[in-house]
């Protein structure tokens, strides 16, 4: 059996390790030591940054706690799919553009809706 929680681990820490070189490629050329030094195109690449640490970890171990108990691997797939998708658009739309994209939308609409799945999942998983 695939360990399913493992494989989008370890395609979101790809995903935040891009968004993480973002910010330090703006630090560089934008000679800001901290802070996104008044320069709103780092604080977009900061925010992408942070908004991806504060959802997936979370996430990720509701996934992982689910695979435990031996849920669907469809249901598993599904919701690592969603989140990778939701992620990548997300951070795309924040660390990648200047104006308005609908990605940042429906990515964090996405991303809510792995959350509400996933943790009425696991309340039911452990309920029944």
């Amino acid at each position: 059996m695939m360990p399913i929680t493992l494989l989008y681990a370890g395609l979101l820490g790809l995903i935040y390790l891009v968004l993480t070189m973002r910010v330090i490629r703006r630090r560089q050329t934008g000679n800001i030591n901290l802070g996104h030094g008044n320069d709103a195109m780092m604080e977009r690449r900061i925010r992408a940054h942070g908004n991806f640490a504060e959802y997936v970890p979370f996430l990720l171990v509701l996934m992982g706690l689910l695979e435990q108990q031996q849920v669907s691997a469809h249901l598993l797939h599904g919701f690592g799919i969603a989140l990778v998708a939701a992620r990548a658009l997300h951070g795309y739309a924040l660390a990648y553009t200047e104006k308005w994209f609908p990605g940042r939308f429906y990515g964090t609409l996405l991303t809510l809706i792995v959350l509400a799945l996933s943790s009425l999942a696991a309340v039911y998983v452990a309920i029944f």
